[in-house]
């Protein structure tokens, strides 16, 4: 992957201008994924100047490698729309800090993907730009979701657009498409990757996250946007070493946890299966697989989905139109006509549900009864993670998603709320507590599409849990798998 494309480049049977140009020729080719909403095209500076860099000798972490970015960062003179109406003329006058790093580790931004409004879905089907389809088993009038909201992201590398890929996830946005997609996808820890230049939807869930073919591509990757930011106060100095990260991982010191509350109603028999398949493995190499109990885990999506909808409101108060933003051309007589026909018009069903569910949380007759109680159980559910860490648990081990990704006419039978609080359930607890969390790809399903596992570890520990993915992937060799 990123490995093998940087030796060719550096034993120069592959040139960055080639490797550039090839790019864009993928991307055209199968642009009916519609995975991308922005091509970039005029990297050819910056392709030659990588070629330069790897003929003399100077060539840094990524020279050349082309990367993806979820429509939700800045990105300097490109666009920048979240996928809806009310952005569709936005274009940043600087980069977020992620993306910054990736340009300076020698990178090659290839364009913008594709995702659910403001990243407000678990489908990317709520876009202003259409719906994304996912690569696999992809037929003509029949197709299946790509999973969201970095639907767009996942499918790119899914289908070989890009190696890796930027995404964004909040309640699992990163973790469900690249579990439909059958690819890597990696949160990490809150507070580990600067948010500056991130739009936000929930301030303090948002996290940076990575996709790509292989757990050792994330770590590249990673490697290069690790960092505090003076631009971000939420952004810690963990003095977190990716040069810790090592293939010889051992099992047979790991503690394990599986816990019983991801049994859950609509776990599909084929994704249990491959659950059990997963721990068994574990077990076989000596590893300490045991069943630990996180009791309020039940309660975890209802409390994610009040706290999201608080955030949402508060965060969307600012696109008015009277700065910037779509402004409605009617004539109004008041400030107050011209802001709700502006928002009207711009913004989507689901945005403006989620708008109005927040305000309701928030108003003063309810204040404590729905968002204080919330954070509340927020706590609480911290707490669970934090037993089991004390516990002397390395991991978590559970589904990343309940079924395999759904027929974009099943997905759509069903409105974004509750398609949210299914395809989120396992995902969600992860960004309630700011803990690291990967998915990886398992096997295929009866109807040939990708089943995925889920892996947690405690704050900060995002290391040895990268390890433990890049075991598992080792040991599972879905890569072998062609589309």
């Amino acid at each position: 992957m990123i490995s093998l494309l940087k030796k060719r480049l550096r034993d120069r049977t592959l040139s960055a201008i080639d490797l550039y140009g090839k790019t864009l020729s993928n991307i055209e080719n199968k642009s009916n994924l519609n995975a991308f909403v922005h091509v970039i095209r005029d990297g050819d500076r910056q392709a030659v100047d990588s070629h330069k860099r790897l003929q003399n000798g100077t060539q840094r972490p990524l020279e050349g490698i082309p990367i993806a970015v979820k429509d939700n960062f800045c990105t300097k003179g490109v666009p920048t729309t979240c996928a809806s109406k009310m952005l569709q003329n936005f274009v940043p006058t600087y980069d977020a800090t992620v993306v910054e790093r990736l340009i300076a580790a020698g990178a090659i931004i290839i364009g913008k993907t594709n995702l659910d409004e403001f990243a407000m879905g678990s489908g990317t089907v709520d876009s202003i730009f259409g719906p994304t389809k996912n690569v696999w088993c992809s037929k003509p009038n029949q197709w299946h979701i790509a999973g969201g909201s970095s639907g767009g992201s996942c499918v790119a590398v899914a289908s070989g657009m890009c190696v890796a890929a930027l995404g964004s996830d909040t309640g699992g946005s990163i973790r469900n498409p690249a579990s439909y997609c059958g690819v890597v996808g990696f949160k990490p820890t809150y507070g580990l990757l600067s948010r500056h230049g991130l739009i936000p939807l929930v301030n303090s869930m948002d996290v940076p996250g990575i996709i790509a073919k292989t757990v050792e591509d994330v770590v590249t990757v990673l490697s290069v946007m690790i960092g505090p930011d003076e631009n971000d106060s939420t952004c810690v100095d963990t003095n977190l070493d990716t040069n810790l990260f090592q293939t010889d991982f051992s099992i047979d010191k790991c503690r394990i946890g599986i816990p019983e509350e991801y049994n859950c109603e609509g776990l599909s028999d084929e994704v249990k299966e491959t659950w059990d398949f997963v721990a068994n493995l574990i077990n076989n190499f000596k590893g300490t697989v045991k069943k630990v109990s996180m009791p309020h885990t039940s309660v975890s999506i209802a409390t994610y989905s009040v706290l999201n909808a608080c955030e949402v409101a508060s965060n969307m108060s600012r696109y008015t139109g009277l700065f910037y933003g779509y402004r409605s051309t009617n004539d109004h007589k008041s400030f107050d006509s011209l802001i709700t026909t502006s928002r009207m018009e711009a913004l989507g069903e689901v945005v403006r549900s989620r708008i109005l569910s927040g305000n309701f949380f928030l108003l003063r007759s309810n204040y404590e009864k729905y968002f204080m109680q919330s954070l509340k159980v927020r706590r609480l559910i911290s707490e669970d993670f934090k037993n089991v860490w004390k516990s002397n648990y390395d991991f978590l081990v559970t589904p990343t998603t309940l079924t395999t990704a759904p027929l974009l006419s099943e997905f759509k039978s069903l409105d974004n709320r509750t398609q949210c609080a299914t395809q989120d359930y396992c995902t969600q607890p992860a960004n309630m507590t700011g803990c690291p969390a990967i998915t990886i790809p398992v096997k295929l399903s009866n109807n040939k599409m990708p089943i995925s596992i889920q892996i947690m570890a405690s704050n900060f520990d995002d290391i040895r849990l990268l390890q433990f993915a890049n075991w598992l992937e080792k040991k599972l060799q879905f890569s072998k798998i062609h589309l």
